[in-house]
């Protein structure tokens, strides 16, 4: 089963910082700020949402089809795609640009401190989803404006089922042109917080935006998650993680249970513990690519922890 994955592909350094941030910053100086950290714990990691929800899709046995824009720095995350067996088919690389890059500093309170070089993404509105043959599925996630607005309408036109993720790229967009994007998506994702800026900027409620789509779900971390279908709201609870390691990539990970779960036309009450299940085993390591399973480990998880089979 083949699905779309339309995002962001980028690398992302994090870097520890032993102390906390606010011993270091005046704040009735911060009009002049000149601060420098010392952090001698970094990583380099893989990331970006497209990036994210295609590994864990993989990792449950489907053909996830990445959309992206990647610059001449991308062989290294192109080698591990590859290894994952992930067609790059549609990873556009331009050799006059960075790939996307997040730079991410935490202080030990565990605040951040975040740039953000966009690089390629730039160019994300280059990659067309109407030039893809074998569409059977899709997702918008997190990408630049123009793509994100264009791949939508493309998905719309060919009658594709796709999932509208809104998510980091909440405030680039208007009122007018969240609803008529809502209007075009087959279903919407979106975390808790930005549920209720969703619901500011259209002025739909809740439940007015569930019923321009066949579902609306909302998650919400530790609480699990709601899922607004068929005039109904279905309660999701949480699965249980052995751990808590780092929680960075547990929301695309969800999106990936979901996708699978929709693919294989479960019922909305498995599909969302499909989902949460896969949150919960990312949050069990480092990093957004490092969790490693087959979809037969998953499904006895899932019996285990839901007491049901999914097959």
């Amino acid at each position: 089963m083949s699905a779309v994955i339309c995002g962001s592909l980028a690398y992302d350094t994090i870097m520890v910082f032993q102390d906390q941030f606010k011993n270091h910053i005046l704040p009735d100086q911060v009009h002049i700020l000149n601060v420098s950290f010392l952090v001698p714990r970094m990583r380099r990691e893989f990331g970006g949402c497209a990036g994210n929800i295609a590994y864990n899709l993989r990792l449950l046995g489907a053909d996830p089809l990445p959309v992206a824009a990647v610059g001449q720095d991308f062989a290294p995350y192109r080698q591990h795609l590859q290894e994952c067996g992930i067609r790059m088919d549609y990873v556009r690389v331009y050799d006059e640009q960075f790939t996307p890059q997040c730079f991410i500093t935490t202080d030990l309170d565990n605040n951040q401190i975040t740039a953000f070089h966009p690089g390629a993404m730039s160019s994300a509105h280059e990659n067309h989803v109407r030039d893809i043959p074998e569409i059977t599925f899709g997702i918008v996630a997190p990408d630049s404006r123009d793509a994100m607005l264009q791949h939508v309408n493309e998905f719309a036109a060919r009658g594709v089922p796709f999932i509208f993720d809104p998510g980091q790229a909440m405030p680039l967009f208007s009122g007018d042109e969240f609803r008529t994007m809502i209007e075009k998506s087959t279903y919407v994702i979106v975390n808790d917080y930005e549920s209720q800026l969703l619901q500011s900027r259209t002025e739909w409620s809740a439940e007015q935006i569930a019923e321009r789509v066949k579902a609306y779900i909302v998650t919400q971390g530790p609480r699990g998650s709601i899922i607004y279908t068929d005039g109904k709201t279905l309660q999701i609870p949480a699965a249980r993680e052995r751990q808590v390691v780092d929680p960075t990539g547990c929301g695309d990970a969800y999106r990936a249970g979901l996708i699978l779960g929709i693919m294989q036309g479960k019922e909305w009450a498995t599909v969302g513990r499909m989902a949460s299940l896969m949150g919960a085993l990312k949050v069990e390591h480092p990093g957004t690519q490092n969790q490693r399973f087959t979809y037969e480990q998953f499904a006895a998880e899932f019996k285990e922890q839901f007491g049901y089979a999914l097959d």
